[in-house]
């Protein structure tokens, strides 16, 4: 089993920064990947972007691709997503998710969710 709970989101203004945090609990030592995701009121959930547990490979979603970067902290089983130059059409609540090794293709556990808001 594992807990992911994220944190950090909140109201920023166009073309400023923030930088949500997962922590992750329990059995993550079977860890493939840690990816983010956010959903936009009325819209579908969309992927943001990935990270590599292992080696710390990262890939994103090209409406982020430039502004927003992944990184880990293995000692502390916490991914972060830093977003940078913010826009209003990233709204959207934020949410990180665990894909297991062990439990083939696909993420295996979702966190709450953090809301991001970003004003014009």
């Amino acid at each position: 089993q594992v807990q992911l709970v994220e944190s950090g989101g909140g109201l920023v203004q166009a073309g400023g920064s923030l930088r949500l945090s997962c922590a992750a609990s329990g059995r993550t030592f079977s860890t493939y990947a840690m990816g983010w995701f956010r959903q936009a009121s009325g819209k579908e959930r969309e992927f943001v972007g990935a990270i590599r547990w292992s080696e710390g490979s990262t890939y994103y979603a090209a409406s982020v691709k430039g502004r927003f970067t992944i990184s880990r902290d293995n000692a502390k089983n916490t991914v972060y997503l830093q977003m940078n130059n913010l826009k209003p059409e990233d709204t959207a609540i934020y949410y990180c998710a665990s894909d297991l090794k062990t439990n083939g293709v696909g993420y295996d556990y979702w966190g709450q969710g953090t809301q991001v808001t970003v004003s014009s």
